[in-house]
């Protein structure tokens, strides 16, 4: 073809990259890798391959790592890390040092990227790189306030993370940046398909001067991740993949201590309305799913489009699709490359193999050999077709119709993930109303795929929980300097009984749905002073009653959209309707306790009643400087349902710190009440009456919360766990949260200082942040 063909047909020519800096670079090495340990290269044994999946061809060999070498990168990593924590100004040069290291290397990064990952040179070099750089810079920044910004947090100590083969050096660079800035060390494992470009980024770290120790690398399968995971001396987990692995490492980190946070799969949904620019709609399309041949967590793999346009979009993207280029990734005209590994290409053609839908194939030429695939379209199926579900992780589209935005919000929430949502229309009022309501972590109005280090990224429901990026993402490599206390073990109840003063007998029931009601087990305990003392009866909760409380906080869920302001006149009222019961509240403290400090827990709770009321109109989200032409908004969002199991040292306190920041952030709460002192929960039940709050957005039970717990964790229409408990309960509600992926907040046996409120620690708990992004202008 020669210029005037071009001209005349406006195909494009091809225009390759030249790999010759990043086979030299692996030639430098022998084509053979060992590990990264404590600043050196161990001798390479026990290797495997790692191919081109575009040709199929070997790159270079990497080796497999043995406990032996987990162990020894662990200890590397301890041994460097006090040093390391000790100058937060000396950590923002180093890693300054880093993203000017990834500038100047940014071709030869890119280059090899797209050879491991079969991803288009055109998006390792102008997306993937630029961003990894950019992490590193704003984390830089971080180490450098943290001392001023953060002076009560402090590192974890080491954290292990493990990353995924769809964007290896971005999703190193996610993680080790804020892990590094904050004053922790890593033990990081790249995936198996794809580790070329974070050894390099090692080899060139060495380089840089960072000391040794702070970051290591050890290779392998699935195999070390679970040694990493598992290892006691590692101190923080951090991981992205699969719900199923996701579940795997809740379990297997269950009562460890270990810090967790999860990014795992989705199925996100891209709503286009019938206003919306249908052109700039359909290029955003391009880039939700067919970007990196589908194969991203958040990819906008469900289409959803208004009936009216439905027939006339889908005829446009078909024709839109016929023009998109698949082949060789290192050729820039590239816009679709090649699957990571022929095991993935596999899966892909088994799931669109067994579609009940009508499959559409882009009818554009494909490569002979490597593993490509074609963008595909796949209509005509139901909600709860397993392609509607499940995560292809391909260049796979599934789409279906609605009619109303109502209608739009139930098909987008209507699966298990919510990790990101994208909408388009022209209607600024329709995208702000649609937003909030969206079950994702990220919502991108008219745009997708846009990230920043500066944007909290992070999903809800079973696509995990924790954040990356932003000051958000910073809290999960940080601890409180405090060093709390280990609970005492419950004491025994007395062996002997003295009745109860009261001429009636008074049984308290449980409170469900702003009713008293009685435990459905039929059963009651009397509650003992130290002494032995009878000073009232509470029912014993079941399964039965946390279910009908789970049911009593859905019908509640008007609670999250009420405002700020009338949340915090209702904590306001509990507060004066408690005051008033002062001298009643305090005999029952004293009573059940044996102290004599129930007049002084009164008149902290009541205060901490006023402080959670004085929150829940200012705990503010942030506006986000991500360098675009808009805005991304970090909004706090309630969590949704929580079950609390009330702490017993503190037993109206612990309780009102428990159910006040929930409430003031729109959730709705069940709280399980202290075993040995019950009675304070359920006259309490008496003031929520009184104060106007609507049922189901406080329940209170009473009953044996190790029977309760394993209910609680494992229930599917729980959002959330928390335990302050006496009782040993971590490990178990940790490991059976693992069913839908639920957050946990547990003390592990630490008692918490219920004098200090702790404020931005409970009502961090108690919300999710949303990143909205809002582009703007013409």
């Amino acid at each position: 073809m020669n210029v005037r063909d071009i001209f005349e047909t406006m195909d494009y020519g091809p225009a390759p990259e030249d790999a010759s800096e990043a086979m030299a670079w692996i030639e430098r090495h022998g084509g053979v890798f060992g590990h990264f340990i404590g600043g050196d290269w161990t001798k390479p044994a026990s290797t495997f391959a790692s191919k081109n999946p575009a040709t199929g061809k070997l790159l270079a060999k990497i080796s497999q790592a043995r406990p032996r070498d987990v162990d020894a990168a662990v200890k590397a990593a301890r041994a460097a890390q006090p040093a390391w924590a000790r100058d937060a100004k000396a950590r923002a040069c180093a890693l300054y040092a880093l993203a000017r290291m990834v500038q100047k290397h940014s071709r030869l990064f890119a280059t090899l990227e797209t050879l491991d990952n079969g991803k288009p040179i055109r998006e390792s070099r102008d997306i993937d790189i630029p961003l990894v750089a950019r992490h590193f810079y704003y984390h830089a920044g971080m180490a450098q306030l943290m001392d001023d910004e953060l002076p009560d947090r402090q590192a974890l100590g080491v954290a292990g993370q493990i990353v995924p083969w769809n964007f290896p050096l971005l999703m190193l660079a996610w993680k080790v940046a804020p892990a590094l800035a904050m004053g922790n060390t890593v033990v990081l494992k790249p995936a198996e398909y794809t580790s070329l470009t974070a050894l390099l980024f090692a080899d060139l770290a060495r380089e840089a001067g960072l000391p040794k120790g702070v970051l290591n690398i050890v290779t392998g399968d699935g195999n070390v991740g679970a040694l990493i995971t598992e290892h006691e001396g590692i101190d923080k987990i951090a991981f992205t993949g699969s719900t199923e692995v996701g579940r795997i490492i809740r379990r297997a980190t269950a009562g460890s201590g270990k810090s967790l946070t999860l990014e795992l799969g989705g199925k996100s949904p891209y709503i286009v309305f019938d206003d919306a620019d249908q052109d700039s709609a359909i290029e955003g399309l391009v880039d939700a799913i067919w970007f990196n041949q589908g194969q991203v967590c958040c990819a906008g793999s469900r289409l959803l489009i208004q009936e009216g346009i439905a027939e006339d979009f889908t005829r446009r993207l078909k024709a839109r699709m016929d023009k998109l280029r698949v082949g060789d990734p290192l050729d820039k005209c590239i816009d679709v490359g090649a699957v990571v590994d022929p095991v993935q290409l596999q899966t892909i053609e088994g799931l669109v193999k067994g579609s009940g839908g009508e499959v559409y194939h882009a009818a554009c030429e494909m490569p002979k050999g490597g593993s490509f695939y074609p963008p595909t379209l796949i209509t005509g199926l139901s909600t709860a077709d397993p392609l509607m579900q499940e995560e292809i992780f391909g260049p796979v589209l599934v789409s279906t119709t609605f009619r109303t935005p109502a209608e739009a919000v139930e098909l987008a929430n209507n699966t298990r993930y919510g990790l990101a949502a994208t909408l388009w229309t022209e209607n600024v009022n329709l995208a702000l109303d649609i937003a909030p309501k969206l079950a994702a972590g990220v919502v991108w109005v008219n745009a997708t795929n846009l990230f920043d280090a500066a944007a909290g990224f992070g999903g809800v429901r079973e696509s995990g929980f924790g954040r990356e990026g932003g000051w958000e993402g910073l809290l999960a490599y940080t601890k409180p300097k405090a060093t709390a206390r280990k609970l005492p073990a419950r004491s025994a109840p007395p062996s002997e009984t003295t009745p109860a003063d009261d001429a009636i007998d008074r049984t308290a029931k449980l409170y469900i749905g702003g009713k008293q009601t009685r435990p459905d087990g039929g059963y009651s305990r009397a509650v003992l002073s130290p002494k032995g003392k009878v000073v009232g009866h509470v029912g014993l909760a079941n399964r039965k009653d946390l279910r009908n409380a789970a049911e009593a906080m859905n019908a509640a869920a008007s609670w999250s959209k009420t405002t700020g302001h009338l949340r915090a006149q209702i904590l306001y009222y509990m507060a004066e309707n408690l005051s008033a019961r002062t001298v009643e509240f305090a005999a029952r403290i004293d009573a059940m306790t044996g102290r004599r400090g129930g007049k002084a827990e009164v008149d902290a709770s009541i205060d901490r009643l006023f402080t959670w009321a004085a929150w829940a109109d200012k705990f503010d989200g942030r506006a986000k400087g991500v360098p675009i032409r808009g805005v991304a908004l970090a909004m706090n969002e309630p969590v949704g349902k929580i079950a609390a199991f009330a702490p017993d040292d503190a037993p109206l306190l612990g309780l009102v710190s428990l159910v006040g920041p929930a409430m003031a952030m729109g959730n709705r709460i069940t709280v399980m009440a202290s075993e040995p002192h019950p009675l304070s929960a359920t006259d309490f039940y008496q003031v929520l009456d009184t104060s106007d709050v609507p049922g189901g957005v406080v329940n209170i039970l009473t009953g044996p919360h190790a029977e309760l717990a394993p209910q609680a964790a494992g229930h599917m229409d729980i959002d959330a766990v928390w335990s302050f408990s006496t009782a040993d309960l971590s490990a178990m509600i940790e490991r059976e949260s693992a069913t839908n992926l639920k957050r946990t907040w547990v003390n592990h046996g630490r008692a918490h200082d219920w004098s200090d409120a702790a404020a931005h620690t409970f009502l961090a708990a108690a919300t999710e942040v949303k990143t909205i992004w809002i582009p703007y202008g013409e």
